[in-house]
């Protein structure tokens, strides 16, 4: 019985692992601790170590109780895409790159983060190039990222 549980506890400790090793957790937290519902307000706001939630062991921080209450009552829709990783990295090179936590887009109720430093703002590029095609290229090149 006691080698079942150690067993269990390593499987679910492997799982863990494996999932924060696909999301960007610069500054400990998904979205770099920006606050992931406030995106979905229109703004991005920067969250506050008060109010810390964690989904799928990946801790996120909010800007308020509300914004946490409502991210814990369905944490699935405000999830960042691709990881938090930059979308137009993912789908132009199938690379986890970093992201300015401020250059984000909301399309079809997702939320997707973007590159913006030394003068390459890639949601620009994304928009330029036709969203719906990227975010196509992106979903099947995350895939092939989750499956390494």
């Amino acid at each position: 019985m006691k080698s079942i549980l150690l067993l269990f506890v390593f499987v679910i400790s492997s799982i863990s692992v494996n999932a924060q090793e696909h999301v960007n957790l610069k500054k400990g937290y998904a979205a770099e601790g920006y606050d992931v519902v406030s995106y979905f307000q229109n703004k991005a706001q920067e969250g506050d170590k008060k109010y810390v939630g964690e989904h799928d062991g990946i801790k996120y921080k909010f800007s308020s109780a509300e914004n946490l209450a409502t991210f814990s009552n369905n944490p699935e829709k405000f999830i960042p895409q691709y990881g938090g990783f930059c979308a137009y990295a993912v789908a132009k090179n199938g690379k986890k790159v970093g992201v300015d936590p401020k250059t984000f887009v909301i399309t079809d109720g997702k939320l997707y983060l973007f590159y913006n430093s030394w003068g390459v703002n890639t949601l620009e590029k994304w928009n330029e190039e036709d969203p719906s095609s990227l975010q196509q290229k992106a979903d099947k090149k995350w895939d092939v990222i989750l499956d390494n």
